[in-house]
């Protein structure tokens, strides 16, 4: 089996039921390993909840309360199989490794939730629905201490590959309205696995984050008659003074608007909606762009900057036309040994106070030296 851009995969089932997928050449060796694990399926049960105040769904899922925290290296869970050692990967070696998560915050089953707004009129404010999607986790080595800044370029073309076919992929499923890779590093960010990877949810709503987005897009065509993701990026572009790294077809920049301390978004110069849109060209580019980046950033401090990493792809049906893909790229971190916390004013009202002047971080940032 090949993925749309022609990498082999290979798909197994976990002991449990739950779904494996290798990534790469080795791909059909690896899925020759059965699951030898005595282990049943986690009784997970997700439940969204409409908050009528904020206009946004809220995901309930208690079971993961007893998920997997911070291992002993020599028991990570994602670390390849060995005799006397079995994990989530029953492989001896493999390439990348992408399967539903053991605990997951969102169930894969029939029906989805009442979202994108049905079943949320003025006399239903205690509006609920099942927690239907997929969450998957993304294994992007099987080294434990490896970083997703470390990898080749050829690892870094295949987690690419792997996020975009899973992207396709849980996008199709029923029910699912937008999906979203992302990888949290540190224990700083609440990392509960030390192992180099990232998650994929596929949501059965839109995210709060992305309607707001939307709703600016609408607002400003409406306005302007232009997209608002091509003019920011075109002003940042004539600015100059908070662009980070510029390439033929990507471009990193610290927002005029920063929330957080050291913060880029990586746009590419071609707005596209989603993973699947970009040409050869465009994905070849952007690995090497995207790992520059995150070695800029884990020079900022005295040690592995703690970050999270999200790409921003367009809901599957709301917004396709003006909706431009990209990441955004942030670390907790303001100052060597200093975090950044969301306090009163952040967590309770959602205004954000930016310690450290964007024009600054761009700086620091494009120097690629320790943050002061």
């Amino acid at each position: 089996m090949t993925a749309g851009n022609g990498v082999k995969k290979a798909s197994v089932t976990l002991a449990d039921g739950r779904e494996l997928i290798y990534f790469g050449a080795s791909a059909d060796a690896a899925a020759g390993y059965p699951d030898r694990r005595p282990i049943g399926r986690v009784e997970a049960s997700s439940q969204v909840r409409y908050d009528p105040l904020l206009g946004e769904w809220v995901i309930i899922a208690s079971h993961r309360q007893d998920r997997t925290y911070l291992p002993p290296a020599d028991h990570c869970p994602l670390d390849p199989s060995r005799p006397g050692r079995l994990t989530e990967i029953p492989a001896p070696d493999y390439e990348v490794a992408v399967f539903e998560n053991r605990f997951p915050s969102l169930v894969t089953g029939s029906g989805a939730a009442s979202a994108g707004g049905a079943g949320t009129g003025p006399g239903d404010l205690l509006a609920a629905g099942p927690g239907r999607g997929r969450c998957e986790v993304v294994c992007f080595s099987p080294q434990h201490s490896a970083s997703f800044a470390d990898l080749t370029r050829d690892q870094a073309a295949l987690v690419l590959a792997a996020w975009t076919d899973r992207s396709a992929a849980l996008a199709a499923l029923p029910g699912v309205e937008q999906v979203f890779c992302f990888e949290n590093r540190g224990r700083e960010i609440g990392v509960t696995l030390s192992h180099p990877h990232g998650q994929i949810y596929a949501y059965p709503f839109v995210t709060p984050r992305t309607a707001r987005m939307l709703a600016s897009l609408g607002r400003y065509r409406e306005e302007t008659g232009r997209n608002l993701f091509d003019d920011v990026l075109a002003a940042e572009l004539a600015d100059g003074s908070r662009i980070v790294i510029e390439a033929e077809h990507w471009v990193g920049f610290v927002p005029h608007a920063a929330h957080w301390p050291y913060e880029v978004h990586l746009y590419p110069r071609r707005r596209v909606p989603d993973l699947q849109e970009l040409t050869e060209a465009e994905r070849d580019e952007c690995c090497g762009v995207y790992q520059d980046l995150l070695g800029r950033f884990d020079r900022l401090f005295d040690g592995p900057a703690p970050y999270i990493s999200g790409w921003h792809q367009a809901p599957r049906a709301a917004g396709r036309d003006e909706f431009g893909l990209h990441v955004e790229l942030f670390t907790i971190r303001r100052a060597p040994g200093k975090l950044k916390y969301l306090a009163g004013s952040e967590s309770g009202m959602g205004a954000f106070a930016n310690d450290v002047v964007p024009e600054r971080a761009a700086a620091t940032l494009r120097r690629g030296e320790a943050a002061s």
